[in-house]
């Protein structure tokens, strides 16, 4: 004990090595002082530290590291005046005297990006929301498991050291799919800074948009991107940019939407030289992995599947954003609308139809029923299911916004605005093909969109920090630009008959090579095309051509057929189904050939790829049974896994609606993803066809857990179920119970790391005092103690079925041990017990020891760290070798 509390400061500058490292920065003339007059450090040291090759993050690893060399007296001297620092507010700030026209210039910029922030900019169209006033926090989480994080991340924790997984890197990544509010995100965290009531580390911040980055053509220096994209200084231009490289730390880049960017991230070319003129895309890669500007904070947004590992061995963290929780769409709706009134109705409409309320975890989608209220209101019970729906329904209500006096409510509608929607629809087609999403007034004019079209209202004027380029639009969302090419290749009679099945295979664009006619249409030159369609596919332009398929097929799902009958040619309508149909089966086959066969005594396994779970939301978007049971009817397989796949609520209605048509019961694992109690929900259509349910790290709740074990007792095959890492407490433990009661062929039920303690124990032993199947009992990591053991113990004693059980962690004791050495006495099934990470003592262990004695079945039991001595173990084990320490 006295060499542990020796070595406790040397440990702090390990354990919270991150945030020293950035407490550090600003101040390490001061802490080199103290070090020196305490008499730990030499010039020599000094000297070390402030090479000047090295930024000031990599200054303060390297005092941190010297220290350490030191020993404990060091580090208590170091650790002693940060935290004096702290105390006088001034950690950062140390000798930092910023020159006048900096102070001006913070001014400027901070006035610059409030005003280009206070509004929500990413859609709303020409009425001017407040950011203050609708904005509602999405659901943020770290991309990795880290184990001091308990509870949400809020805004602020994206530039924190919480999740920190490379301390060297400067770039943190905020994930999520299209439509969660990455940009609104990002928005609301400059108007935070510009105010200052958000990070105030940082006296500047530079905000840039990579689809307005596509757009310039000229090479630029690093300086030349920070004065002309966001802000001019009106003077002093050096001195401003000297400031900025001599305090990197001091400052925050944001670059929104990677995924949008032309150019797939590369680090083939490398550049140091912040004066050096290059591309604009290679200035962002190398700002990225820190060849450029080292030391400066950069914040990335970006869709999941554009960032490969090339990119992900840059990065300081990754947060994912989730889109909205159940609370979070109650929020948005009721900030949306003045009149609480319509809010109720419009929220008690969501609970009546669980699919649209799945689909509003996505904030644009949520913002669109909320725009709709009339029409969503004026909707029968469960009409709106899809995706496809909801734009649908979007594109009734501007348009006949447009021409109130008419208010044509019948199918006309579309037809009416016929020409205008093609127009549209062959810009954001044309603009999809190139990676292209702001649009110059010349584009506008090659397609024919006219000032009329423009005033609809799906195009918005696209807003930027700079003064000096002219006019530029862009459509409300990159969803809505996806929806009018869909619609374009839906209605429009003068597409190539292979676009559609080239949109549902995207990777054959670069092998075949996309002729004029289809998407390589507007490309205005070979050399450009070789960019876009040659080589690898750039970031955006798979999952943007996804988005258009799934839009492609719910635009021809029997359901909206009617909308396009006078607006196509329906024996060109019935083509472009029948091909849509090939696609999906096509797709779906390609998946079942690649599943391995199974090994000798194994199950046969399917690990699904994400491009499985876009088919199937392309099948559900069509919402015909024929086409699912079709494309689902091959698929011989006793284990569906689907980790890691961002399945939301909106997949998970998906998922039911095709895997309910499967031949063979099937264990369905969707483990790590982010289903919830609505996604739950829309899981119950398909749970008589899974005899197995892994739903570990998921966000469920004890309501989602009454929901899935009301339907799971009615289901004769639903036998398994794994629920670690969830949101449950001893509530959800009465409906366990009552399932056991039920279910006499119920097998397995995992429940670690949650909330039960011995009240749910207890409540446990109801359910299986009367079950007679179950084999696997696991409760890893919650906090039943002895009380909720002995509970446990005393139904479980006589059981001729329980082959294993788990209490790792759940402060057992003694007495606890002594209880469940009846199981041990008793049972006659019984191979193992794991009581690792306990508080069991010698007293504890000589009871499962006497028990042993009795049945010579049980191969196990689990001791490690429990509160015994070195000699009690070693003593032990020699009296018993099944006794695992």
């Amino acid at each position: 004990m006295v060499e542990e509390s020796q070595s406790t400061s040397t440990q702090t500058l390990l354990t919270h090595r991150p945030s020293l490292v950035s407490k550090l920065q600003g101040c390490i003339d001061g802490a080199l002082e103290a070090l020196v007059v305490s008499g730990h450090f030499n010039s020599g040291d000094c000297n070390e530290v402030r090479l000047p090759i090295h930024t000031p993050s990599q200054q303060a690893r390297c005092l941190l590291d010297h220290v350490r060399s030191k020993g404990e007296s060091a580090a208590k001297v170091v650790l002693h005046y940060i935290e004096q620092k702290q105390q006088s507010g001034s950690q950062n700030q140390e000798k930092l005297t910023p020159p006048k026209d900096f102070l001006k210039y913070q001014k400027k910029l901070s006035s610059s990006v409030s005003a280009q922030s206070c509004f929500l900019s990413t859609y709303g169209g020409t009425s001017h929301m407040s950011l203050d006033d609708i904005y509602t926090e999405g659901e943020l989480e770290l991309a990795h498991d880290c184990a001091d994080v308990h509870g949400p991340l809020g805004l602020e924790d994206i530039v924190g050291t919480v999740g920190t997984v490379n301390e060297e890197a400067d770039t943190v990544l905020v994930s999520g799919e299209a439509g969660s509010g990455k940009s609104t995100l990002l928005q609301r965290l400059h108007l935070l800074w510009a105010r200052g009531a958000a990070l105030q580390d940082f006296l500047l911040l530079f905000p840039f948009s990579c689809r307005r980055l596509n757009s310039e053509q000229r090479e630029l220096s690093v300086q030349e991107l920070l004065f002309q994209h966001c802000c001019w200084p009106d003077r002093e231009q050096e001195e401003i940019f000297q400031f900025i490289l001599d305090h990197p730390h001091l400052i925050l880049f944001t670059f929104d939407g990677l995924d949008e960017l032309k150019q797939s991230f590369s680090d083939e070319h490398r550049l140091c030289c912040p004066t050096q003129r290059a591309p604009v895309h290679i200035l962002l890669f190398n700002l990225i992995q820190g060849s450029l500007m080292k030391g400066v904070w950069k914040v990335v947004t970006s869709r999941p599947e554009a960032v490969g590992p090339l990119l992900k061995k840059h990065l300081r963290k990754e947060v994912s954003l989730k889109g909205f929780s159940p609370s979070g769409i109650n929020c948005f709706v009721r900030k949306h609308h003045s009149d609480p009134t319509v809010a109720a109705k419009i929220l008690e409409s969501l609970q009546t139809n669980t699919a649209l309320l799945g689909l509003c975890h996505c904030p644009v989608l949520c913002w669109i029923v909320s725009q709709c209220h009339k029409e969503l209101l004026g909707c029968g019970e469960g009409s709106l299911q899809t995706i496809t729906d909801v734009y649908v329904m979007i594109l009734q209500h501007f348009l006949q916004h447009q021409s109130p006096l008419k208010s044509n409510m019948g199918l006309g509608w579309l037809q009416e605005h016929l020409t205008t929607v093609l127009r549209l629809g062959q810009l954001a087609f044309e603009g999809i093909g190139t990676t292209c999403y702001v649009f110059s007034c010349t584009d506008l004019e090659t397609c024919g969109v006219t000032d009329k079209d423009i005033c609809m209202g799906f195009l918005i004027q696209s807003k930027d920090m700079s003064s000096t380029h002219s006019k530029h639009y862009e459509f409300l969302h990159v969803t809505m630009q996806c929806f009018f090419a869909a619609l374009y290749l839906v209605l429009s009679s003068n597409t190539d008959r292979s676009a559609i099945p080239k949109l549902f295979e995207p990777q054959d664009i670069r092998d075949t090579g996309l002729t004029s006619r289809c998407f390589g249409a507007c490309l205005p030159s070979t050399d450009q095309q070789r960019q876009v369609l040659g080589g690898e596919a750039t970031a955006a332009e798979t999952p943007n051509l996804q988005i258009t398929a799934t839009f492609v097929s719910g635009l021809l799902s029997q359901r909206h057929r009617s909308l396009w009958l006078h607006c196509c040619p329906s024996a060109l309508m019935e083509k472009k189904v029948k091909q849509v149909s090939r696609c999906l089966s096509k797709g779906m086959q390609k998946h079942f050939k690649s599943i391995p066969q199974p090994v000798a005594g194994e199950k046969k396994s399917m690990h699904a790829m994400p491009d499985f779970v876009w088919l199937i939301k392309c099948i559900y978007e069509m919402q015909e049974s024929r086409i699912a049971k079709d494309a689902i009817s091959k698929l011989e397989v006793d284990h569906l896994k689907l980790t890691y796949c961002n399945i939301g609520p909106v997949e998970c209605t998906a998922l039911a609606y095709v895997l309910q048509y499967l031949r063979n019961p099937v264990g369905l694992q969707l483990d790590n993803n982010s289903v919830g109690d609505v996604g739950v929900e829309q899981l119950l259509p398909c749970m008589h066809i899974c005899n197995s349910l892994y739903l570990r790290n998921n966000n469920i709740t004890d309501e989602g857990i009454r929901k899935l074990i009301a339907k799971g007792i009615q289901c004769d095959n639903f036998q398994k179920i794994a629920l670690f890492n969830n949101k449950l407490t001893d509530a959800c433990t009465q409906h366990f119970s009552h399932l056991l009661k039920t279910k006499q062929d119920f097998l397995s039920l995992r429940l670690g790391n949650n909330n039960i303690t011995a009240e749910g124990a207890k409540q446990l032993a109801e359910g299986l005092r009367f079950n007679h199947s179950l084999q696997f009992l696991g409760l890893w990591g919650n906090k039943i103690g002895d009380a909720g053991a002995e509970a446990l113990a005393s139904a479980l004693e006589n059981s001729k079925t329980l082959v294993w059980l788990s209490l790792v962690g759940n402060g057992v004791g003694s007495a606890g041990a002594s209880a469940l050495a009846n199981i041990i006495k008793n049972s006659t099934s019984l191979e193992e017990i794991w009581l690792t990470q306990n508080c069991i003592t010698r007293t504890g262990v000589e009871c499962l020891i006497r028990a042993l004695e009795h049945n010579t079945r049980v191969k196990s039991i689990w001791l490690r760290n429990n509160d015994l001595s070195l000699e009690e173990v070693e003593e032990m084990t020699q009296r018993e070798s099944r006794l695992i320490f």
